[in-house]
């Protein structure tokens, strides 16, 4: 009975979402309080599994959540990110579009899913035409798309990432050393699988795809005179001398005065300090200080302090105080709704459903890594398609995979990998994110539909592959 009442809970769950708009938080605390009822547990230990799967949750993931949400707001006050997507586009030319795939998937602190797209849109609108003048937008438009959630989901800080990892208790330096070379491969196979589809006349149409009031305006990619205009200017290579933030302000000339690779710091010193602790972990020439040096609070921590440092240097006391700010108040929503997924993991648990599980996945069949790898991509996947947001996709399978990840046979590590990978597939209209992504790019729905769609569904199926012979190694 216990997993018909907990494919009721997620059910109900998945419908109050879609069908009622019902927060994501609410939601989950009713799933849970449903399921630990039903199932048996009363209402005082029901009560407790959900709190106490919340404390859990935090243990593991609160700091690195609250830090890299800190470190995202005050980087974006500093204008690198639109500092960062300018250069990248100056630099590169016609392969512009691996080279922001690739960025956004490795560099950028994935946890601001919203400020990416809202940085890097406008530039990937101005350099379409330079790129190709028919399908350069919609190839850029997929690139963004797949580099963004490859990163949220395969490379720390990435929500998704930190998110998986706590529940799974998989190490974050472990994960960091097989996720970001597979959040890469994904993002450049992608954009070159997205490349050849393009190829195809009918993939492809500008009078649909592209939003009908956009391409009459002369600053839309599709108008003749902004290709012209783009296309003579293409070459001039120096960075901005000015940005603006997510609020319109206009960014100090001594913070862009700034060296693009200083401001970058916050980002870079962390992820090689976690990086060498998971690499002397696995070269066995690790130590207590080693090991302290590579924990990821305290590396995230660092970074924290730099961008402090930075903003204070750049941007004077009170923009550094407002940036920081902007960052608390996204952190509590953050770890809000990762905490509710480590309540309902924690009742699915208190249900027994672990043995019951544990015997679907203890197959002698001799591949049991497979069997375990694909049922945990496909619960992702399904989540995902349902409920509209990868982070909260993931974070319920992880809930419902994590009690049974021991029984499996197969490295913790490989489950939150696959995690990951289905919790990209197909992200389509019930997300926020797919509107916005819409209308920053100037397209129809359609070709929101054939861009962002289609690279989220070709991003999770390339990276299965991948994730299937890590598992059968490790």
């Amino acid at each position: 009975m216990e997993i018909l009442h907990t494919a009721i809970a997620i059910g109900a769950a998945i419908i109050m979402i879609i069908r009622f708009r019902i927060d994501p938080v609410i939601s989950l605390v009713v799933a849970s309080l449903y399921l630990g009822l039903a199932a048996g547990l009363g209402f005082a230990k029901t009560v407790e599994e959900i709190t106490g799967g919340f404390g859990e949750i935090m243990t593991e993931v609160g700091l690195l959540i609250g830090f890299g949400v800190l470190i995202g707001s005050l980087l974006q006050s500093t204008g690198t990110f639109a500092t960062l997507v300018s250069v990248i586009a100056q630099k590169v030319g016609g392969r512009l579009p691996y080279a922001i795939s690739a960025a956004l998937a490795t560099i950028f602190p994935s946890i601001y899913v919203d400020v990416q797209v809202v940085l890097a849109a406008p530039m990937a609108r101005q350099a379409a035409p330079v790129v190709d003048k028919r399908t350069g937008l919609p190839w850029l438009a997929a690139a963004l798309g797949v580099g963004i959630f490859a990163g949220y989901v395969f490379v720390v800080p990435g929500l998704a990432a930190v998110a998986v990892t706590g529940l799974l208790k998989v190490s974050l330096g472990t994960y960091l050393l097989f996720g970001v070379p597979i959040g890469l491969a994904t993002a450049l196979l992608v954009t070159w699988l997205f490349r050849q589809l393009l190829r195809s006349e009918r993939m492809w149409n500008p009078h649909k795809d592209i939003d009908p009031s956009e391409v009459e305006h002369p600053d839309h990619p599709e108008h003749a005179v902004f290709q012209e205009r783009l296309l003579s200017q293409a070459g001039a290579a120096t960075e901005p001398e000015a940005a603006r933030t997510e609020d319109g302000e206009l960014v100090p000339k001594r913070a862009m005065a700034l060296p693009l690779v200083v401001r970058l710091l916050p980002i870079l010193v962390p992820l090689v300090m976690i990086a060498f602790g998971a690499f002397a972990d696995v070269l066995s020439f690790s130590n207590p200080f080693i090991a302290f040096v590579g924990d990821a609070n305290f590396a995230l921590f660092v970074g924290l302090l730099i961008a402090f440092g930075i903003g204070r240097r750049a941007l004077g006391g009170n923009r550094t105080d407002d940036a920081l700010s902007r960052g608390f108040k996204t952190t509590g929503e953050i770890l809000l709704i990762t905490g509710i997924g480590g309540s309902l993991g924690a009742v699915i648990t208190a249900t027994g459903l672990d043995k019951t599980l544990g015997e679907l996945f203890s197959a002698d069949s001799g591949a049991p890594a497979f069997v375990a790898i694909v049922l945990a991509w496909f619960i992702a996947a399904v989540l995902h398609f349902a409920i509209g947001s990868v982070s909260v996709g993931a974070i319920t399978a992880a809930g419902i995979i994590a009690p049974v990840v021991a029984s499996t046979g197969v490295e913790p590590v490989a489950i939150a990998l696959a995690i990951a990978s289905g919790a990209m597939f197909a992200l389509h209209v019930n997300s926020n994110f797919f509107w916005m992504f819409k209308s920053l790019l100037g397209l129809s729905t359609s070709g929101a539909l054939k861009t962002l769609t289609v690279a989220t569904s070709l991003g999770a199926i390339v990276s299965l592959p991948m994730v299937l012979a890590l598992g059968t190694v490790l």
